[in-house]
């Protein structure tokens, strides 16, 4: 077993709040398989978050939320073990998310977005208690100035329809620059350049503040990462913190499911029916072009495997597209191996997963590759037109394509799944796998449904001709 850090144990001042500010590395010891696990389980809570405000959740939503996730993923038996997992696993994706400017926004946005509703759910005490050890260098309103506001704070109550401040209410005033979203929502009584804030509403107050130190301390982060841990420890952290940012958390597609094997007449009408933007672009181009490059056949054919095309059929698939370009002898010599290779019949004889969706978004394709995610990487003229080939209605399409311009893939994938299925898909698609297999349950289940009117039907027409045209006797004569 590896250890890393000193024996020192980090413990959270459990009588006064649950929520660490993260200002420095806590000296822990931690064994190497919970600097992973921990930091998998707080990326579940992050993306999760992430999922829910691209769906467009309001804020009592992510609230409730944010708080379900956090008793699943993050609870341990003990407090004191729950505010080291906290901790460690925040500083183990801080190193993970330093290392690109696009890998820093995206976690700088869910973490302070955790912070909030985490804030939120404190009690007033840690909330104070949390603004003190901010030490933020404001002060509540005395009384005497309190009473030349009320009224004025009162009507800004009013028109939120939230209820008037009470004689004890607290109230902080703070230059208006930094409570921007309190402004723009026109939820605080500015003066003389300063916004009276509501205790209710320091929670504005205090994010910014941890925004703030959150983004310098992963600049930092990331010059210590480029300039000494990277190499120091590239036989130990590295690889995992490299995975990390890629890392798919969802169920294993490595093998098909019990009894779903598909088989080469059947892939046509499935890549029209279930298969997920990127497989169908992949697929429509094979046929049209009788080749792809190799990133291109490994999300495609990893993709046909989890599906459950066996070796013999994946074969015999490649083969009878390739020889048509290159020839059956060269595909033998130059192609049959990769293919066995991703079956775990040659090489290694590793069994290879199919592709997540972060691992295809994060994939770069060059000139003439089709690989990748076309949410990324079309144009919007061609998303439209592929969207439109999948039977994308017109309203649909906008909502998808806004979601695309915010950089949002795996829910415009979402929500093509649900345009083309008509069926929501609360748990969102995180994997090509997962959406062909939730396509399949879709339309199985609609074909039963159809099945089961269509007897019936069939039963009522049956059962009135026996009753109004033919005598009782001749019942027993039918063959049902």
């Amino acid at each position: 077993m590896q250890s890393l850090g000193t024996r020192r144990v980090y413990h959270q001042n459990d009588a006064v709040s649950t929520l660490p500010l993260y200002r420095s590395a806590p000296p822990l010891e931690v064994r190497l398989e919970d600097f992973e696990a921990f930091a998998v389980d707080r990326l579940r809570v992050l993306k999760a978050i992430s999922d829910g405000l691209s769906r467009g959740k309001k804020p009592e939503e992510m609230e409730k939320l944010v708080e379900e996730l956090w008793k699943t993923h993050m609870k341990q038996p003990k407090l004191s073990e729950a505010g080291n997992k906290d901790v460690i696993s925040h500083f183990v994706l801080r190193l993970v998310y330093c290392r690109t400017e696009d890998l820093r926004k995206w976690f700088l946005s869910m973490e302070t977005m955790l912070f909030r509703y985490r804030f939120k759910l404190q009690s007033p005490e840690a909330q104070r208690a949390l603004m003190a050890d901010l030490d933020l260098p404001y002060k509540a309103v005395n009384t005497a100035e309190f009473e030349s506001v009320k009224d004025k704070v009162s009507q800004v109550a009013r028109s939120i329809v939230q209820p008037p401040p009470t004689e004890d209410a607290k109230f902080y005033k703070v230059p208006f620059e930094e409570v921007p979203e309190l402004v723009a929502s026109r939820r605080v009584y500015i003066h003389q350049g300063n916004a009276y804030v509501a205790m209710n509403q320091v929670v504005s107050l205090v994010v910014t503040q941890f925004r703030s130190f959150l983004s310098k301390a992963l600049i930092l982060t990331n010059r210590k990462w480029t300039s000494s841990i990277k190499e120091q420890e590239k036989d130990r952290l590295t690889p995992i913190v490299e995975e990390l940012s890629t890392s798919y958390l969802g169920p294993d597609y490595s093998q098909p499911r019990e009894s779903a094997e598909i088989s080469l007449k059947d892939i046509d009408h499935l890549a029209k029916s279930s298969f997920p933007l990127c497989m169908r672009h992949l697929y429509e181009k094979l046929k049209e072009d009788h080749h792809l490059k190799h990133g291109g056949r490994m999300q495609l054919g990893l993709f046909l495997k989890g599906v459950g095309l066996n070796l013999d059929d994946a074969l015999a698939f490649w083969r009878a597209e390739f020889s048509q370009k290159v020839g059956a002898e060269r595909f033998d010599k130059e192609y049959a191996y990769n293919i066995r290779h991703n079956y775990g019949r040659e090489g290694k004889r590793t069994d290879y997963t199919p592709f997540s969706c972060q691992k295809v978004i994060s994939s770069t394709p060059g000139v003439g590759d089709h690989h990748g995610c076309p949410f990324r990487h079309f144009s919007e003229e061609n998303l439209r037109a592929a969207l439109g080939r999948m039977g994308v209605g017109n309203r649909g399409m906008d909502d998808i394509i806004d979601k695309v311009r915010n950089r949002h893939y795996q829910v415009a994938c979402t929500l093509t799944f649900e345009a083309v299925h008509g069926s929501t898909c609360d748990a969102g698609i995180n994997h090509p796998n997962q959406y062909f297999i939730d396509s399949q349950k879709v339309l199985q289940s609609k074909l039963l449904e159809y099945m089961s009117i269509k007897d019936a039907e069939e039963t009522i027409i049956l059962l009135a001709n026996i009753s109004n045209c033919e005598p009782a006797h001749h019942v027993k004569q039918k063959n049902f």
